[in-house]
């Protein structure tokens, strides 16, 4: 893939999260939707800043904290759905 291509579908799913983060707060739902606030806007703000790293092992701990990130922010939509503030297709 690209480096481009993943910069485009990191922010596509950062712009998914932003709205999903949105549509929590409205249902009073702060403490998961800041944490996957968090971690699923990282992993975009990981790889471009993996653009501009000093060298390999630099690219490769930002692409790493990046895919931390992708596995952090997988857990957060099962728990919504078992607390059911998303429903089956949200998730």
């Amino acid at each position: 893939m690209s480096e481009s291509k993943l910069r485009d579908l990191s922010m596509d799913f950062s712009v998914r999260i932003i709205h999903l983060v949105k549509d929590l707060k409205a249902k009073h739902e702060s403490v998961i939707s800041n944490q996957i606030g968090r971690s699923g806007t990282s992993i975009g703000a990981n790889i471009y800043e993996a653009k501009y790293a000093q060298g390999r092992k630099d690219f490769i701990s930002e692409l790493e904290i990046a895919l931390k990130e992708a596995s952090e922010t997988r857990y957060w939509p099962e728990l919504l759905f078992r607390t059911q503030y998303i429903d089956e297709t949200t998730c």
